[in-house]
């Protein structure tokens, strides 16, 4: 019995060695949500589709859908990678993306919107899009499942302000009276309400600051909250 093809349009999320000369490929898949499968062969120097199924490659691929993991057929890049090679900053920024939406992606659950904002964001970074790239995308992650923080009045007791917490614990900024979590800036709110309220153009143009720093850390914590572990790359933003 013939297996079912099928096209779709991929973010490579990562891969890991099968054997040896096969790769498995995570593809975040337009269609099909987070897809698992097989490359035969790539890992040997004459492979036809190697190069372009490494983590952050955005493909056209060719599909045969097997039990548990499908089987490439047939890929071809739909942009270059190397915008997002150029640098040890631009590199760890596209990681960082891929490793967030790792965790969100559910197998083969179609989620268009994560697959959109992911391609946008790697599109960004590869246009030299500025320091709030990855920490926006993170707040819009937490947006897209439900969980965007209150930043317009106390989450605890409703209180307008002034606003000088942030605790994911409690859903958001905190006033005086009930302050837990870490210490928030109001300059660092500003630009979360910026990110998180239509003006995200807005903030992606800000340079690097203290403030950028801030909105960053707050963002990773608030991810791994949600997601209930340490990101791998959340280095990142331990340097300013």
């Amino acid at each position: 019995m013939a297996s079912h093809l099928y096209n779709d349009t991929a973010v490579v999320l990562r891969t890991y060695k099968l054997g040896e000369a096969d790769r498995i490929v995570v593809l975040l898949t337009e269609e099909h949500g987070k897809v698992r499968a097989v490359a035969k062969g790539v890992r040997k120097t004459m492979s036809r589709f190697g190069a372009r199924l490494e983590p952050m490659s955005h493909v056209k691929v060719l599909l045969a859908q097997g039990r548990e993991l499908d089987i490439v057929s047939q890929a071809e890049a739909v942009e270059s990678l190397a915008p997002l090679m150029a640098d040890l900053d631009h590199l760890t920024s596209g990681i960082a993306v891929l490793e967030a939406a790792d965790q969100m992606a559910l197998d083969r659950e179609p989620n268009r919107g994560l697959y959109r904002m992911v391609v946008g964001a790697l599109r960004t970074i590869a246009a030299d899009g500025g320091p709030l790239v990855v920490p926006a995308f993170f707040w819009k992650l937490l947006a897209a499942e439900g969980v965007q923080p209150e930043l317009h009045a106390c989450v605890r007791c409703g209180e307008p302000g002034p606003l000088v917490a942030f605790d994911m614990d409690q859903g958001g900024a905190l006033c005086r009276t009930c302050r837990t979590g870490a210490p928030l800036s109001d300059d660092a709110l500003d630009v979360m309400r910026m990110i998180l309220g239509g003006r995200l153009n807005d903030a992606l143009a800000l340079p690097r600051s203290p403030t950028t720093h801030e909105v960053a850390t707050h963002a990773t914590k608030a991810l791994e909250h949600h997601i209930e572990r340490r990101l791998r790359t959340v280095a990142m933003f331990e340097t300013h």
